[in-house]
């Protein structure tokens, strides 16, 4: 392409001889020749300036320079990983449901900070319900102190803040996150104060993030080893970029799990904003069949959440939320569905088992407080002992053939029968469940504590009154009294028979419907001989349950 030029013309000013104008023509010729280092001494008295040349500028611009990059505390680099990692101790008391309340107690996790002001990511389960955190950071001595801004009990993620500013920070992976990405998992195991930095690979990029103490939806299964004390700090990436947040894994099979990045983040905006999500303020989890508990136990409670105006406390069993009976499959899933449907500030029902005194409480999230709904201890004998000496010390869930009934009952009533109800006449009436130390012994005499449960159906038209007037045990039994029955889940009423038989037994009939339907009849039989029977009493039917569903 051609440039056009715009020619310029000289005009020189009067008329002049021509060995004039061939002695300035030689001149500039040895101008443009470079005859000589110095400049060529040109008159200019006899030279006029073109006539179109504009005027040299008075006001010349400096030329331009690179654009100054501001300092930064971002971490660009593995090796710089260690200097916004950190090690966190937290102490409080803590509920432990093999040993007690635990007083004045310390465990400890990791966690790394995201911005230079101090804010850091952790595990909900290192600092949910701690009365004091302690943060130490890459090279100090001492400890910094932190607070909690904002906490996810489901998703098991914290936000706090530690004192002071200008911090090393991470920043986050761009990009997909794959299998057979290169990731290190970054923190402080076991408690130790040193650094350490193990490596691996996304081994799968959707795991199965159900835990008894968390119910995550996008999981990161990878092989970078964690051990206790890794909960809370980061999976990383070659350069140093945050990947997902560890928080738990399977020594035995070499299987480790981190919050996924794209699950955590928008949870992680809304913890930096001060507000729970998924949370009702507990650091619990799941205890289901294997300890003989179904429902969320309650290690620490957080001061001013909706648990604690509830009037929940450590050491508490959280065995229902809105009706709903937690942790039959032994995680926090249906515990965490529930918070997910509802809002914060919604009202749920929820029920309680105080394990210690074996009271089954009932109350409100944003409602009403927890109080005790029924004793049938207290009811039947206001004498009742409530310790140890006069109580079982461990319980089981029992269930019947059809997985439809289930209830708690001490280990010692190990002789159980889940088979159908059949009447006489081998109709099949309904469900049924059993349970005595010796079942053969507990038909045949007063003198085995037990118990019979039964749910129909097809006699589901029976009134309550009605259906108890049948079951007459005159001939045996002094009849006490007839007493109401309601709780959340079911109402109705119960029969007291006193004197039973030679051990002088006392014997409770209950029939009661489910609280939504009327078209179910429920019976509940059970035989008491001793003051630990009776403290058993609230357990037993505090945890029973008709799975309508199944």
């Amino acid at each position: 392409m051609k440039t056009l030029y715009r020619k310029n013309y000289v005009s020189l000013g009067g008329k002049r001889p021509f060995s004039a104008l061939l002695f300035i023509l030689l001149l500039l010729l040895l101008a443009a020749c470079g005859g000589g280092d110095e400049a060529a001494d040109v008159p200019d008295a006899d030279v006029a300036a073109p006539a179109n040349t504009p005027a040299p500028p008075t006001d010349v611009p400096a030329p331009p320079t690179e654009t100054p990059v501001p300092e930064t505390n971002a971490v660009s680099d593995l090796e710089s990983v260690q200097n916004a990692v950190v090690q966190i101790v937290a102490q409080g008391s803590f509920a432990d449901i093999k040993e007690g309340m635990q007083l004045n107690t310390a465990g400890s996790g990791s966690g790394f900070i995201i911005d230079e002001s101090g804010i850091a990511i952790t595990n909900h389960h290192v600092v949910g319900g701690a009365a004091l955190i302690k943060v130490y950071v890459q090279g100090e001595d001492q400890p910094r102190n932190a607070k909690i801004i904002g906490i996810s009990e489901c998703s098991d993620l914290a936000v706090i803040d530690i004192d002071g500013d200008d911090f090393p920070y991470l920043e986050w992976h761009e990009g997909d996150i794959n299998v057979g990405l290169d990731v290190y998992t970054a923190g402080f195991p076991l408690g130790n104060p040193e650094f350490t930095l193990t490596r691996g690979v996304v081994s799968k990029a959707q795991a199965n993030g159900e835990t008894i103490w968390a119910s995550v939806d996008a999981v990161l299964e990878h092989d970078a080893t964690i051990n206790p004390g890794n909960s809370g700090g980061p999976l990383v990436d070659s350069d140093g970029r945050v990947v997902g947040i560890n928080y738990a894994g399977n020594l035995d099979a070499n299987q480790y799990f981190a919050i996924n990045r794209d699950e955590a983040l928008p949870i992680i905006e809304q913890l930096e904003a001060g507000q729970d999500v998924t949370s009702i303020g507990v650091n619990g989890f799941a205890a289901s069949n294997d300890s003989g508990l179904s429902g969320i136990w309650v290690s620490a409670v957080e001061s001013g959440s909706p648990a604690d105006a509830a009037g929940v406390e450590p050491g508490d069993i959280i065995t229902s939320l809105q009706g709903l009976v937690l942790a039959t499959d032994g995680t926090m899933s249906d515990y965490c569905d529930i918070l997910r449907t509802h809002n914060a500030d919604d009202t749920m029902d929820i029920q309680v088992l105080r394990y210690e005194t074996q009271e089954v409480l009932e109350g409100q999230l944003n409602g009403r407080e927890l109080e005790q709904s029924f004793s049938f201890a207290q009811e039947l004998n206001e004498d009742v002992s409530n310790d140890s000496a006069a109580s079982y010390s461990r319980y089981m869930t029992i269930t019947d053939d059809t997985k439809l009934l289930s209830v708690d009952v001490p280990v010692e009533w190990s002789d159980v029968d889940g088979s159908l109800w059949v009447s006489s006449s081998d109709e099949t009436l309904g469900v049924a469940l059993r349970a005595s130390s010796n079942l053969d012994d507990y038909y045949s005499s007063w003198a085995l504590p037990g118990i019979v449960v039964r749910a129909s159906a097809t006699l589901g038209d029976i009134a309550v009154p009605d259906a108890l007037d049948t079951l007459d045990n005159a001939e045996s039994c002094s009849y006490d009294s007839r007493y109401d029955f309601e709780n959340s889940l079911y109402a109705g009423a119960y029969d007291v028979w006193e004197n039973c038989g030679d051990a002088n037994s006392t014997y409770l009939v209950l029939a009661a419907k489910p609280a939504d339907t009327n078209d179910v009849l429920i019976l509940v039989m059970i035989n008491i001989i001793s003051d630990a029977d009776l403290n058993a009493l609230d357990r037993i039917l505090g945890s029973f349950t008709l799975n309508l569903d199944g």
